[in-house]
């Protein structure tokens, strides 16, 4: 998967070129419609927890990108998997 930010421009042309093929493909046509649904500027900003990032990079000695990968790669809440 790419992401990429587009100018309003740039997202118009690209709209414009795709709409243009005679023929969209399934994969063409998910992209039209993705691209009819982005928009960045809606989205929240992210925010997190610096404060309780940094204490806990503090108690563990690491940093605090080693405990942003780690929450990143911790599973949601519920039952551990069955192995």
């Amino acid at each position: 998967m790419w992401v990429v930010r587009l100018s309003d421009k740039q997202l118009e042309v690209l709209r414009a070129l795709l709409r243009s093929e005679q023929h969209l493909g399934p994969a063409l046509k998910g992209a039209v419609e993705a691209l009819d649904l982005a928009r960045w500027d809606d989205l929240p900003e992210a925010e997190l927890p610096w404060e309780e990032i940094e204490a806990t990079a503090r108690r563990q000695g690491i940093s605090p990108a080693d405990v942003i990968w780690d929450l990143a790669g911790r599973p949601s809440a519920g039952p551990p998997p069955r192995i």
